[in-house]
């Protein structure tokens, strides 16, 4: 699962960077245009923060997965221990 979430925060990541990036080209100022450029900026930052949350829920998941095969191999050696 967590690889999963990296996947998403590395997504929403380039989206953020692309909707900065709109925000100080001249697109966001031309007639038709979706929005205006302190729309843009506002999604990017936006969208980078929810990135950093994904981000941060993947490394935790990462760490709770771990401790846990690491918990499981542990009561396996434990038993192997007293069957003995």
């Amino acid at each position: 699962m967590g690889r999963n979430l990296y996947i998403l925060a590395a997504t929403l990541a380039v989206l953020s960077l692309v909707s900065i990036v709109l925000s100080f080209t001249n697109v966001a100022q031309q007639p038709g245009s979706p929005g205006d450029a302190s729309l843009w900026r506002t999604t990017g930052v936006v969208l980078l923060c929810v990135a950093l949350i994904v981000t941060l829920l993947g490394v935790l998941s990462a760490l709770f997965e771990q401790a846990e095969r690491r918990n499981e191999s542990d009561r396996q050696q434990k038993r192997r221990r007293r069957s003995e």
